[in-house]
């Protein structure tokens, strides 16, 4: 049976909350992120702001020497998520099968549904329609497609407030024009490399072998084989395993010396044992399948580095051994982080005691 998958996008989501909440920023130029004193970085913006070349991820100080003008709001993820939460719930109204990806984008599978007459494409747009009505004016935007990747490419079509739809008659067609650069993991230094190779569209990928694409781009180019030609075969995953637990701190100015950035990187690390500890008692958990502890430094030129090592504890001490191990006392550093990655157990005994 040909999947019917929808993804669905929200507009400007943290904005979206924000302009609801105080309607004088809905037609001027605003975003919400960090203060420019924090090196924030704006986690998005409105469209007005998006008109002066704005856009998620900058810093906070690009986007005022841009928009001199911007309205910045703070951040409020606990009124965000809550939104979020009852957004999931109209979708869940339509399908179980539902992976959320952030706060604000989810892919739904719709496959076999008899909501209006399993028309994926209606579905989408009662579900845009219902946000719209229960949640106060929130936009979302859709892309409808027989897999995961082209819903993605399509709900960013017609944005925003609008939807796409990729028939399974259309994917062939549709995806030979695609640039390359809409395919997940073709970023700056892949798009260049492939630009380098005369390949641009989805179509220039067709004439080269698996093997071809391999030689050039290892263990990606079987990704560039299939997404070129519109195969995803992947599922709509319900549940995800959470894969690690951290915290990391972006200083506002850049600091340097061993003693100066572990005395950092302390609090950071009691930080994360606090979240550690929170993420055990929501599993019910008393010990993590420990895969590695690792560390984090950014330095101010912007080159970051990451030492990873499987220790029996994650006491404050294989911390600070892992970042002695790694730092460059003659940088000065902009961000540390610490943290734990998780892995299921091989094994009864491969469990590590985390506060033990």
């Amino acid at each position: 049976m040909i999947r019917k998958i929808i993804h669905i996008d929200m507009d400007c989501f943290f904005a979206a909350v924000e302009m609801r909440r105080d309607p004088s920023l809905r037609d001027v130029p605003m975003a919400v992120g960090g203060s420019i004193e924090s090196r924030g970085v704006l986690a998005t913006c409105n469209y007005p702001a998006r008109k002066f070349g704005l856009h998620s991820a900058m810093s906070t100080y690009q986007a005022f020497k841009l928009c001199p003008q911007l309205k910045l709001v703070h951040s409020d993820y606990d009124t965000y998520k809550a939104e979020s939460d009852e957004i999931f719930k109209i979708f869940h109204r339509y399908t179980n099968r539902v992976e959320g990806l952030s706060l604000d984008e989810a892919f739904l599978d719709v496959t076999g549904s008899d909501t209006q007459n399993g028309s994926a494409s209606l579905i989408a747009q009662e579900i845009r329609d219902t946000i719209f009505k229960e949640r106060d004016g929130i936009t979302a935007s859709a892309g409808i497609a027989p897999n995961k990747f082209l819903a993605k490419v399509a709900s960013d079509w017609n944005k925003p407030n609008g939807q796409f739809t990729i028939r399974p008659c259309d994917v062939e067609a549709f995806t030979r024009e695609l640039p390359l650069s809409k395919i997940p993991g073709v970023g700056k230094a892949c798009n260049k490399k492939l630009a380098s190779l005369g390949l641009s569209l989805c179509k220039d990928i067709l004439p080269l072998s698996r093997e071809t694409l391999a030689k050039h781009f290892g263990s990606f180019g079987d990704s560039l084989y299939f997404l070129a030609r519109g195969i995803d075969d992947r599922p709509v995953v319900t549940s995800r395993i959470r894969k690690s637990v951290s915290t990391e701190n972006t200083f506002s100015k850049d600091i340097q010396g061993v003693e100066d950035c572990e005395q950092e990187l302390r609090t950071i690390y009691f930080e994360f044992l606090k979240r550690a500890h929170r993420y055990v008692e929501r599993e019910n958990q008393k010990t993590f399948p420990v895969f590695h502890c690792f560390v984090k430094i950014k330095y101010a030129n912007f080159k970051s580095t990451t030492i990873e090592r499987c220790f029996k504890d994650v006491s404050w001490k294989r911390f600070s051994t892992l970042f002695r191990e790694r730092y460059d006392s003659s940088q000065k550093v902009r961000l540390l982080g610490a943290g734990i990655r998780l892995d299921e157990p091989e094994e009864e005994d491969s469990q590590t005691e985390l506060f033990g």
